[in-house]
Parts: C-alpha cells; structure tokens; sequence
C-alpha cells in the first residue's frame, strides 16, 4: 500500500480517535478464523480498531504483521489497541 501523505495520515488518526474497538484479538492469537473476520471487516468499514486483549507482549510485532498480511496500513498503536485501514477496492469498470 502506497505511503499516505501527512494530511490524510492526520486525517485517519482523527477519525480513529471516536472509533470503539471494532475487532478484538484474544489468547487464541492470529487464527484463520480471525484473519477471515479481520480482513471482512477492513472489506466492509475500511478503518478498523483493533484491540489487544490477548497476546499483549506480542502485540508491536504482530500489528505490523497484521497489515502486511491484509494489506492494510498501520495507522497508528497506542497501548493495546492498533487502527487498521484499507483502501476500498471497486470493480473494474468493463
């Protein structure tokens, strides 16, 4: 995903600041089922918080694991929440 500029950067750290956790990570960790959930979700609402509420000494890693993995940006992690974001894809016009 192309680097976003400092403008729409700023503007995605604002809009993520009234967003409530949208998914959450449990000790059950990276699994299929939560990468399916995750990637519907990014899929569906485009900006996704993320909260850390297993795995929190593997939490640094595994954000920047998780948005190459969905090829989403890593917006900003704070504590034990992350903010996710993927640029909707619209069908190709035919």
């Amino acid at each position: 995903m192309p680097q976003p500029t400092d403008t729409s950067l700023r503007e995605l750290k604002k809009r993520a600041q009234l967003l409530k956790p949208t998914i959450r990570l449990g000790k059950a960790g990276v699994t299929p089922e939560f990468l399916a959930a995750f990637n519907e979700t990014l899929d569906r609402i485009h900006l996704v918080k993320l909260r850390f509420e297993g795995m929190k000494d593997e939490r640094k890693p595994l954000s920047k694991e998780l948005a190459a993995t969905t090829g989403s940006l890593l917006v900003q992690q704070v504590g034990h929440t992350a903010v996710y974001f993927r640029k909707p894809e619209y069908p190709a016009a035919e």
